[in-house]
């Protein structure tokens, strides 16, 4: 993987602006804060982006990926301002599912997500190199 940083910019905080990639390609669907039967880690925007990440590394897993592998991810949360004091607990939750903040990563605020409880979805893509 090859982090994309124009010359002069600065480097972004807690992801890349851009990163190419060549192997077999990982989509990974939204995952949401609950387990395998529906039930979720906890209210806090912190428990479930921990059970969610976690829930990715465990699909990337039967792929034969890993967290490394991850080019891309989308968040999807319903609160801005939560999701932003949350930023400590999930670090935390990242540094330890994930490992680092290479992908290009955007997140975006909602007005809800599909499922009532959930307050935030993740979604990625991993490139498994050749």
């Amino acid at each position: 993987m090859q982090v994309l940083l124009p010359p002069g910019w600065p480097r972004p905080r807690g992801y890349s602006n851009g990163v190419a990639a060549t192997g077999r390609m990982v989509f990974v669907a939204g995952m949401i804060g609950w387990d395998e039967h529906g039930v979720f880690a906890g209210n806090t925007l912190g428990s479930q982006a921990r059970k969610a990440l976690q829930n990715i590394v465990d699909v990337l897993k039967v792929a034969g990926a890993q967290p490394e592998h991850i080019v891309r991810m989308t968040w999807y949360v319903t609160d801005k301002r939560a999701y932003v004091a949350a930023y400590p607990e999930i670090g935390v939750a990242f540094r330890e599912l994930i490992g680092s903040f290479n992908m290009a990563m955007t997140a975006v605020e909602v007005s809800a997500l599909v499922e009532d409880q959930a307050l935030v979805e993740i979604e990625v893509t991993a490139v498994i190199p050749e």
